[in-house]
């Protein structure tokens, strides 16, 4: 059994033409405190074309560089699946490859100006998948052109809040995931300060996107962090290329993550997710072995 899980491997590795030997660093060539206190995250999204082209021969590479956890996208309410399976076929698949999955980015940004019954309805869809995987939380990961101003910032929180009172009482956490766009002044405010101060830290704790804040935000993350210490429940780890700030694999870019990362346990942390939305070296595939072996070298005290 182990031979052939291997040959398909393999093949699917020769097949996309994406893996080089840098993969095939085993995750006990470095080194890891003993009390391991997080599981090394990826959000799936960065290798969203390897996952629509084989989503088992990608998971199979994931795990073998030493990914842990998973943070999801994609979820289809109305038909319960997850990448083209069954929530529990999925939440089977992961079990095999000794993978979990603790949040996923549910499209509740497109609710928002619907009517609350509507709202409902997705809401409790999102929470009988996130339940069928075993998730901790449901997040809230974008917001659409329009829906930027101030006044819907605050439309957004009222909302934020009222999920989160959903998403409480089924027992599970809900989050808010930060752009760059939460960060743009308008008058001496920002959406990112609405979000603050308008939604409950009991109900909404927030996703924090290191890659963002170190963009676009006046603070820093550790001032953000302190300024609602325990809320900043997930990160997204992800470098800035040097020249173009876009996206760039660990390592490659001006974010030095051995000294900007907040302490996890002001911050509250729990889960964080590897991520490159593109602009990738050479593929996706690449960008999540280059960043992971990089990561395992230079931040074990994070594994």
């Amino acid at each position: 059994m182990k031979e052939k899980i291997t040959n398909e491997r393999r093949s699917f590795i020769q097949q996309l033409g994406l893996l080089s030997a840098a993969s095939l660093v085993p995750l006990s060539c470095f080194s890891m405190a003993a009390d391991k206190k997080f599981k090394m995250g990826l959000q799936l999204f960065t290798i969203r074309d390897a996952m629509e082209k084989d989503p088992i021969g990608s998971l199979k590479i994931v795990q073998s560089l030493g990914y842990e956890d998973l943070e999801l996208y994609g979820y289809d309410a109305d038909k319960g699946t997850f990448y083209g399976y069954k929530s529990s076929d999925f939440k089977q698949i992961l079990d095999d490859h000794q993978l979990t999955t603790s949040s996923c980015h549910y499209l509740l940004f497109k609710y928002l100006n619907s009517p609350i019954d509507d709202l409902n309805r997705y809401v409790d869809q999102c929470i009988v998948g996130a339940k069928a995987l075993n998730q901790s939380y449901i997040t809230w990961p974008w917001l659409d052109a329009e829906s930027r101003t101030l006044d819907k910032f605050k439309l957004v929180s009222e909302r934020l809040n009222h999920i989160g009172e959903r998403v409480t009482k089924a027992g599970l956490g809900f989050a808010y995931h930060n752009h760059n766009f939460e960060f743009i002044d308008q008058g001496g405010e920002t959406g990112y300060d609405i979000i603050l101060r308008e939604t409950d830290p009991s109900l909404v704790k927030l996703q924090m996107d290191l890659y963002w804040v170190m963009h676009s935000s006046k603070l820093s993350p550790k001032e953000l962090i302190e300024s609602q210490p325990g809320r900043f429940v997930m990160w997204h780890i992800k470098d800035m290329d040097k020249v173009s700030r876009d996206y760039t694999e660990l390592g490659n870019g001006s974010i030095d993550y051995t000294k900007i990362l907040p302490d996890p346990s002001t911050s509250g942390l729990e889960y964080y997710y590897l991520e490159q939305g593109g602009n990738f070296a050479q593929n996706s595939i690449q960008s999540i072995t280059d960043s992971a072996v990089y990561f395992k070298k230079h931040l074990q005290k994070y594994l």
